[in-house]
Formats: C-alpha cells, structure tokens, sequence
C-alpha cells in the first residue's frame, strides 16, 4: 500500500469511527433515556415486569415509577396512571409503605427478586441499614419514597440502583419527576 492510500484509509477510518460514536450517543439519547442510563433489551424488560407481578400488587400497565437522582441520594415516586383508579393508588401506596419499612432494615429482596441478586447497587444498600434514611409519603395518585444518605458510596449505589430500575422497567419506568408530585390531602410522611 502506498502512502498516500494508508492516509486515505486512515482517514476513512477515523471518520467512520466519528460517525459511529455519534450515531451511538444520538440513539442513546433520542428513546428518551437519561444520559448515561442502560436501557435493557426488551427480552429482559419482560422478564422483570413477568418477576414483578409476583412482588408488586399493583399492575405495571397502569402505573408508572419514575426516579429522580439527587445529590444525596432520590426520589421514588410510583403513580396510577389514571389518579382516579383508586384500587391502584391504594395498591402502590400499600406496596411503597411496606418496602420502605423493609428498606430501613437493610431488606432489598424484592427489588433482588425482581431485578437479580447482582443488580448495581443492591450490594452496598443491603449493608447499609441505618445509614439512609428512608421516608414514605402518599402522593395524590400513589407514594413516593425519599432516600438520603451522607455517604458518596451510598448516595453512589442509590443512583447505580435507580439507572438499572429504570433500564429494567422499560416503558414502565422513567428517570424524572412526574407531573403530579403532590402529596395526597392528609398525607401521611414517615422516616427513618
């Protein structure tokens, strides 16, 4: 190969790689997604929603979870997706109260259950009962919980763990405040 045709392969290269890189940061981007947030294949994503019906009461179809990172920690909030389909608010209300209490003991094994026993973050959660604190609190159409914790590795695996809730939950899922984030008249808030 002469020189001229290596730097004109190089150069082909190096401009198909750019248009590689650029098609793969645009396509991440364009579903919708959180930068930086794994979206699972849509073969896992079924397989997380058919594990969930067996943990959580409420159906997938007619509710949404969203997850909002915060500097110490987030934000769960899980909604109906119709306000006034009272069986599921009180369904996820129901759902959210118990996990929190659960999460306060340092018992993830439902979201294990769902999501796999080496789901990112999970690890550092489980040992890190009484190290977050945990709060609970209806919304007018669901509940939210609130995590915080003063630890950067917690507050670390706490949005390792949300990334790859939202990933697994596909369509049932996304990372961002819903529209309706009030609390419920007469709401109920506990913690720790």
């Amino acid at each position: 190969m002469r020189t001229n045709d290596r730097a004109r392969a190089r150069s082909w290269i190096g401009a198909i790689v750019a248009a590689t890189g650029i098609a793969l940061v645009s396509a991440g981007c364009a579903d919708g997604g959180a930068p930086g947030t794994p979206t699972a294949t849509a073969d896992r994503q079924s397989q997380v929603a058919e594990r969930g019906e067996s943990v959580m009461p409420f159906d997938l179809d007619r509710t949404t979870h969203h997850f909002v990172k915060t500097d110490g920690g987030g934000v769960q909030t899980v909604v109906a997706d119709n306000p006034r389909d009272a069986g599921q608010v009180d369904l996820v209300r129901e759902h959210l109260r118990q996990e929190a209490d659960s999460f306060r003991r340092g018992d993830f094994s439902d979201p294990a259950n769902i999501h796999g026993g080496q789901m990112p973050g999970l690890a550092v959660l489980r040992d890190s009962a009484g190290k977050i604190t945990i709060g609970y609190e209806t919304t007018a159409d669901g509940a939210r919980i609130t995590y915080t914790a003063s630890d950067p590795a917690i507050v670390t695996a706490l949005h390792a763990w949300f990334d790859a809730q939202v990933g697994d939950h596909g369509v049932h899922a996304t990372p961002g405040a819903p529209s309706s984030a009030t609390p419920a008249a007469g709401s109920t808030a506990t913690s720790r």
